[in-house]
Order: C-alpha cells, then sequence, then structure tokens
C-alpha cells in the first residue's frame, strides 16, 4: 500500500548519496512538502550526519543514516536492504544520486582509476536500482529518482569517462523504466546540466549553469508528473536535442572549446 498523503507527496524517501549537494537540496524540500521518515545513505559519515540533521530542521520526525561505499558493487544489495529495513515500512520514494565526475586529465591513463569511476557512476547503481526494483514490486507501490546527466546526452572528449558511465546508467534506466510498466512503480531520471556543487567546485561554467536549490524545485515540480526525464533547468531539454542532431566535427568544436 503506497502511504502518500492525500497531496501525493511521499512520506518516505531513502537517498542513496544522500550527503551530496542536490541530494540534500532534494531531501530538504521533500522534508517540507511533509516527507516524514528518511533514510539517508552515503560514504561520509560527518556529511550525512549533517544532511539528517537538516532533514530534521526541514520537519523530517525519523532520520536514519546507512554507510556505504560505492566502489564496492557487490554489497549494494545488502545496502539496499539495509536501507529499506531502516525505514520500517513502505518506501514511497527512493532517490539515486550515487556518482563522481573524477579528473580525466590525470586519470584517464589509470586502468583503476578507469575502473573506480565506472564503478560509482554505473555499476553500483545498476546493481543498486536491481534490488531496489525487486523490492518495490514486491511493495506493489514506489517511486526511483535516478540522477543522470546531461553529460549522457553526447560525450565531449574532456569527460568521456564520466559521460560513458552517466550514458550507461541513464539508457539502463530507460529500460528500467519500461519493464516496470504494469507494476504500480514510477520511475524518473533527472538530467541536470552543471551545477554549482562540491563536486564542481573550481570548474568552468557553461551556460544555464544553476544551484543545487533550482535542481529541487524542479525536481519537486516534477514529482507530481509522470514525466519519465526531468530536465534541469527545463530548458536543457531543447539543448540537448540540439547537441544530439549537431554534425561531429561541429559539436568537437563548440564541446572542446573550455579544455
Amino acid at each position: 500500500m503506497n502511504v502518500e498523503n492525500a497531496f501525493g507527496h511521499p512520506q518516505s524517501v531513502v537517498v542513496f548519496g544522500g550527503s551530496s549537494d542536490i541530494a540534500r537540496a532534494i531531501t530538504t524540500r521533500l522534508c517540507g512538502a511533509r516527507t516524514r521518515t528518511v533514510v539517508l545513505a552515503g560514504r561520509h559519515a560527518t556529511l550525512l550526519s549533517e544532511a539528517a540533521h537538516e532533514a530534521e530542521e526541514h520537519g523530517a520526525t525519523k532520520v536514519d543514516t546507512v554507510l556505504f561505499d560505492a566502489a564496492e558493487p557487490q554489497h549494494a544489495a545488502v545496502t539496499v536492504n539495509e536501507a529499506f529495513d531502516k525505514v520500517g515500512g513502505p518506501v514511497d520514494l527512493v532517490v539515486l544520486a550515487v556518482g563522481r565526475l573524477g579528473a580525466q586529465r590525470s586519470e584517464k591513463e589509470s586502468p583503476d582509476a578507469v575502473t573506480q569511476l565506472i564503478t560509482v557512476n554505473f555499476t553500483w547503481p545498476g546493481a543498486a536500482l536491481a534490488e531496489i526494483r525487486r523490492l518495490l514490486v514486491s511493495q506493489g507501490s514506489g517511486r526511483i529518482l535516478v540522477i543522470s546527466s546531461i553529460a549522457a546526452v553526447r560525450e565531449r572528449r574532456s569527460s568521456y569517462l564520466y559521460s560513458s558511465a552517466k550514458t550507461g546508467l541513464d539508457r539502463m534506466c530507460l529500460g528500467l523504466a519500461q519493464s516496470l510498466d504494469g507494476t504500480g512503480i514510477t520511475m524518473q531520471i533527472l538530467r541536470p546540466g552543471v551545477v554549482r556543487t562540491r563536486m564542481t567546485r573550481g570548474r568552468s561554467e557553461p551556460p544555464f549553469t544553476t544551484g543545487a536549490a533550482e535542481v529541487a524545485e524542479n525536481v519537486m515540480r516534477a514529482l507530481a508528473t509522470e514525466r519519465l526525464v526531468i530536465w534541469s533547468p527545463p530548458i536543457l531539454r531543447y539543448v540537448a536535442f540540439f547537441i544530439r542532431h549537431l554534425p561531429a566535427g561541429m559539436w568537437r568544436r563548440i564541446a572542446d572549446r573550455d579544455e
């Protein structure tokens, strides 16, 4: 049974990557809109504690945390089950905000670094989604929000490692959404552009760069719909269409300007 209230707001949420800036912004907005049970999962205990305190300040009455390492996909199912168990009832919304931008310039010739980047951005989330799907289908209700990226639309020379991993996750989620037809589970994919966060600090800001709060606003509006893909800012939907159809040579000249 879905325990969303009469206004459609999720009453319980599990957030993987719960200490990231975008995840924290979304969580606090959810709590301000009547989410009361929050489980935050992540790698940094101190940041998770800060995020948990924020959730309580914004109205959550039951907040718990789970520690995990996204470099260890073999433990993803255990982490998912631990987080679900701590909710203590139906899970209305799962937010998957796991990812790492990396430093391609220094990592691209390191097999270990490349493996870790792909693992954190694609392999762990993919493994977690398999278990999330199983649990929500068994429950008979729920919603999944996965944070992808506009980088999944088309590769760039300067960030092809991150882009390829996000593309894999994005395409997996599109297929997963189709597999959920008729199950009562809703799937949504967030494709933000560059967002001012700890992960992007010190990097150049291309057009349409936004803040985490703006992304959270877009997410909250989209959660009230059945829209599969959420663009943030919304104009990126049209930018992405343009990017997809540019000739390869022209795209390379535009994409590589800030290298």
